[in-house]
C-alpha cells in the first residue's frame, strides 16, 4: 500500500497530541498547580491557611520558613522534631526550580514574589480590604479550588 502524507496524518497527529499533553503537564508541574500535597503537609499548614503548593517559591525560602517554624509570621507554628524533618524533606524535593521562582521574595513571602505581584495586578486595595479577604495570602477567598492547589484563573470568584 502506497502512503500518502494524509495516510500517516493522524498517526503523526496522535503523537503530536500526546506529546502535546505531556508537555502541558510538565508545565502545570512547574506553576504549582501538580504536586500533590503530602496530606501531613496539608493537615498540618491547612490549619491555619491554605496549604500552599511548595512550587511556589525556591527551596531556600521554604529553608527559612521551616527553619522559624516558632515564629511563623508572627504565630506559633511549632511542629514535633519526626514531622519538621517529614515536612522539610518533602517541601525541599518539590520546592519552585523555575524561572518564575528562582528569586527569592522578600521576607519569604509568596505574596510578594514578582510573579504574584504581577498576576495580582489588577486586585484593588478594596478587594484585599473586604472582610472574606483580608489579606493577600487568603487564596482561598478568591481561589475556589486553592485547597487542591488549584489557582486556575478559571476558579476565581472575587468576593464583593
Amino acid at each position: 500500500m502506497k502512503h500518502t502524507p494524509f495516510t500517516f496524518a493522524p498517526r503523526w497527529l496522535l503523537v503530536l497530541a500526546t506529546a502535546m499533553g505531556l508537555a502541558s503537564a510538565a508545565a502545570a508541574a512547574g506553576n504549582g498547580r501538580a504536586v500533590a500535597l503530602l496530606p501531613k503537609y496539608q493537615q498540618e499548614c491547612s490549619s491555619c491557611h491554605v496549604a500552599f503548593p511548595p512550587t511556589l517559591m525556591p527551596a531556600a525560602s521554604w529553608g527559612r520558613i521551616m527553619g522559624n517554624l516558632p515564629q511563623h509570621f508572627g504565630t506559633d507554628a511549632s511542629l514535633d522534631a519526626a514531622t519538621q524533618k517529614e515536612l522539610t524533606a518533602w517541601i525541599n524535593s518539590h520546592a519552585g526550580t523555575y524561572k518564575r521562582v528562582s528569586e527569592e521574595p522578600p521576607q519569604d513571602r509568596i505574596t510578594r514574589t514578582v510573579w504574584f505581584v504581577r498576576k495580582h495586578s489588577e486586585v484593588s486595595a478594596a478587594t484585599w480590604k473586604l472582610p472574606a479577604v483580608k489579606s493577600a495570602a487568603n487564596c482561598a477567598a478568591c481561589h475556589t479550588t486553592a485547597e487542591k492547589g488549584d489557582f486556575d484563573e478559571r476558579n476565581i470568584r472575587t468576593p464583593r
